[in-house]
């Protein structure tokens, strides 16, 4: 009788290549070049694809096993959080307006993120590029899951979060994040994972989730920070996915550095604009904050990026465009970014208010050298103009909106705090905006992709933002009332004021607590707002 045969136990790394390599082939009655057409045409040169290493060595199997139990924790903390009420533990209820301005603007960035991956998975002749991006797909599925279920149990309590969805798809201030994921799965695949593994998660995503979730956890809210951790293991893959990619093209061909160079410049600025509505959140919308915007930069972008570029000098890469003039930003977007809000919060689905006293001291604390002199004055006024007899101030004039960007045009000059930026391009004989000079020289490189962008303010204008029921020419017809009617955000409980709101009342209900009476220790006060 025969003896028999142990079959010998792969290895990790062993394993990891029949699951990657070992299960690719090259095509016979097709070219490869036909199948694959889009790993090259954007320029990049790969000689060798199994050159590509990924560090982590996951394979599908483990992959599930280790999603699955990650699952299990967190949809046990969020059953728990809403069985305990967990929604009346928070802070205050402005917490609750960073919330819906995260499932508005960046819960939908993780669906896209599934798209372009999915998308870009299948464009790599490489296996082991193949599959990394494959997993990633699933990843941001999975995120776009996991954040909508855990914010979702606030949907029941808490206006401004039921329609998310169709805002992405249409409000002014979502076109921000929105237009940034088109513009990246718009381009090819190594670009896309240039924009987004690279410039978004390597170099900025830590500015988005540490913090915020941070101040998730300070303000009381058990379910964010859970899934906020749950998804934290996954964006350390993503980012070595990012950085593995930057270096794989880079050594691969000395041409390729010229191009990888020019995509860092135009998805670093792109991200860095988009990170605006997270400076402002982190400001101006977390009752009790863990640190500033500009503590967050200087810890994750200056400290964290320096050294990362630092490291890519040997490869010829020097620093993004628009380094320095992000690095002097950090004084002043957030401030810009809440006045913008202020001023149209009756055409946004959430909330905005003047600081009180204790947090305009808070802030003048943390930007000493731009707050009192550039922004305090101002919040002060309109907190005053509130308390008069005619009431809070909105702005009924739409603002100018970057052609690249489509951020307002809010931003100032470098070093010049006192004068808006503006700049010009001209291009088939017509006229496009930029609030920066890095916006204009990406639009200039590639004017016939951004003269197709779909700008919110010019749509309005044209007339295609309005009911279809209505002619906002007639008289009497209010154009900003049938836009926000539009839009899907119910006047009056979703946008203006929160000292007015449904929310704060309801929370003041609900907690036991009125509008006057002290909030939690080491938690700012009330006073402009009552």
């Amino acid at each position: 009788m025969d003896a028999r045969v142990k079959k010998k136990k792969l290895g990790l790394k062993e394993r990891y290549a029949a699951m990657t390599r070992g299960l690719h082939w090259d095509t016979t009655y097709q070219p490869m070049d036909k199948v694959f057409p889009y790993d090259k045409y954007e320029g990049i040169i790969i000689h060798d694809w199994d050159k590509w290493e990924d560090p982590f060595r996951l394979t599908m199997e483990a992959y599930w096993k280790y999603q699955a139990e990650k699952e299990k924790k967190l949809y046990a903390v969020i059953e728990a959080f809403a069985q305990n009420h967990g929604e009346l533990g928070v802070t205050d209820a402005r917490y609750i307006n960073a919330l819906k301005l995260f499932i508005q603007g960046v819960t939908p960035l993780e669906y896209y993120a599934h798209r372009g991956f999915a998308h870009a998975g299948r464009q790599f002749t490489g296996a082991g590029a193949r599959v990394a991006a494959q997993m990633q797909a699933v990843d941001e599925l999975r995120h776009f899951q996991t954040e909508t279920h855990a914010i979702s149990h606030y949907n029941k309590y808490y206006n401004g979060l039921h329609n998310a969805n169709h805002w992405f798809d249409n409000v002014w201030y979502l076109s921000v994040p929105k237009s940034f994921f088109e513009d990246a799965y718009s381009g090819g695949p190594f670009e896309f994972l240039t924009a987004v593994s690279f410039s978004f998660e390597y170099v900025l995503t830590n500015l988005l989730f540490v913090p915020f979730m941070s101040g998730a956890a300070h303000n009381g809210d058990l379910s964010t920070v859970t899934f906020g951790f749950s998804a934290q293991s996954d964006e350390s893959r993503h980012m070595t996915l990012g950085i593995e990619c930057i270096k794989f093209m880079l050594e691969q061909d000395p041409a390729n550095v010229p191009i990888v160079q020019r995509w860092m410049d135009k998805w670093f600025w792109r991200g860095y604009r988009l990170l605006t509505l997270v400076a402002m959140m982190q400001d101006y919308m977390l009752p009790k904050r863990v640190m500033s915007w500009k503590e967050a930069w200087e810890m994750y972008a200056e400290s964290n990026g320096g050294a990362l570029f630092d490291d890519l000098a040997r490869y010829g890469i020097r620093k993004p465009k628009g380094w320095e003039q992000a690095c002097e930003g950090k004084d002043h977007i957030s401030h810009q970014a809440w006045a913008t809000f202020y001023q149209y919060g009756h055409a946004a689905a959430f909330h905005t208010w003047v600081p009180s006293q204790d947090e305009l001291d808070w802030l003048s604390s943390k930007y000493p050298d731009s707050f009192d002199r550039h922004y305090r004055e101002r919040l002060e006024h309109w907190g005053k103009e509130a308390e008069g007899k005619d009431g809070r101030w909105y702005n009924q004039v739409l603002p100018m909106l970057c052609q690249t960007c489509q951020v307002p045009m809010m931003f100032t000059e470098p070093g010049d705090a006192t004068k808006i930026a503006f700049r010009e391009s001209t291009y088939l004989e017509q006229k496009y905006h930029f609030c920066s000079d890095h916006c204009k020289e990406i639009f200039d490189h590639e004017p016939r992709k951004y003269v197709q962008s779909w700008l919110p303010v010019q749509q309005i204008y044209q007339g295609s933002c309005y009911p279809e029921d209505i002619n906002p020419a007639s008289p009497g017809d209010s154009p900003v009332r049938e836009v926000i009617r539009y839009y899907g955000i119910n006047g009056g409980e979703d946008n203006g004021d929160f000292s007015t709101s449904q929310d704060r009342e309801n929370f003041a209900r609900w907690s036991g607590r009125t509008k006057h009476e002290d909030k939690p220790e080491g938690t700012p006060d009330d006073k402009a707002e009552s």
